[in-house]
């Protein structure tokens, strides 16, 4: 396993390897690129997912396009997780305020139903 690292941490790497590309680029991406990158990234997702479930028939499965594993699953949510920075940035949103704010909005919910 790596190191483990805080969201703050994490939110800090991003925004470096943002910093870095953007020298390459020249330009920072809008927020409408990365929305278009967060749809691609989602759906690589599901299609490993779906191939690691076996969803597709198995001559699809072995196809080297369809090829899948944790490996692959676990790059895809990190490119997520990177293009959610991106946008959370683009809105001066705080990501881990309002993921925690949404985390206790939901733990209030299920108490008051008794769960």
């Amino acid at each position: 396993m790596a190191d483990e690292i805080t969201l703050r941490e994490t939110i800090a790497l991003a925004r470096r390897i943002r910093q870095r590309f953007q020298n390459i680029e020249g330009r920072e991406w809008g927020v409408e690129g990365a929305l278009i990158e967060l749809m691609k990234q989602v759906g690589e997702l599901a299609k490993y997912v779906l191939v690691a479930e076996h969803y597709y028939g198995t001559e699809r499965e072995s196809q080297p396009y369809y090829q899948s594993d944790s490996d692959k699953i676990g790059d895809e949510l990190a490119d997520i997780l990177y293009v959610i920075i991106r946008i959370a940035d683009h809105y001066q949103i705080d990501l881990l305020d309002a993921y925690l704010q949404a985390r206790k909005a939901e733990d209030e919910f299920l108490k008051r139903t008794g769960n």
